[in-house]
């Protein structure tokens, strides 16, 4: 069983409070809000926000809580991002105003709206860097990215995240040559 509840957040630059059952945490890229089971309680102290649960079938949603606060200071403090590859012959992408513009070997530009809460840009023709606060809108904006041309494995055409690890796949051989 996972003991990553009982950690205590740090909140680095952040302001944690609790209205109920909504969690605000605020920092300097921006404010935050998620909703808390009534059975886990918060607590700062020490610079420092602790989760406790009153019984112990919440013991799971202790830990959940615990990392969705932790994704939120990371987020307000510092910013979450990701960056994309597209990879192809002629494949490109570009921002056009709040619009993300892609080439992807279609017969017309793939083009998608910007959230006014995420930044996009392209640091050059092939990459997509996506930044913004919140974990899960970045993820997100990524997915719906990558939905529009799926990594394919035989020719390795596609849009893929930065640093995962692809699989190449060997090309139909029976038949060539022989007759």
């Amino acid at each position: 069983m996972s003991r990553i509840g009982n950690k205590a957040v740090l909140l680095e630059g952040a302001t944690f409070e609790r209205n109920g059952n909504v969690v605000t945490v605020s920092g300097p890229k921006g404010t935050l809000k998620q909703n808390i089971d009534k059975n886990i309680a918060t607590e700062v102290k020490d610079n420092a926000v602790h989760f406790t649960f009153s019984n112990e079938e919440y013991n799971a949603k202790q830990g959940l809580y615990r990392a969705l606060v932790h994704n939120m200071v990371v987020g307000v403090t510092k910013g979450w991002s990701k960056k994309l590859i597209v990879s192809g012959v002629g494949y490109k992408a570009s921002v056009s105003g709040n619009k993300l513009v892609m080439g992807l070997g279609l017969s017309h530009q793939v083009e998608m709206e910007i959230p006014a809460d995420l930044k996009v840009s392209c640091p050059s023709a092939t990459e997509i860097l996506v930044e913004g606060a919140d974990r899960q809108r970045v993820g997100q904006f990524c997915a719906n990215v990558m939905k529009k041309r799926p990594y394919e494995p035989y020719h390795g055409y596609g849009i893929h995240v930065d640093g995962a690890k692809l699989i190449r796949k060997v090309g139909k051989a029976a038949g060539k040559g022989k007759k």
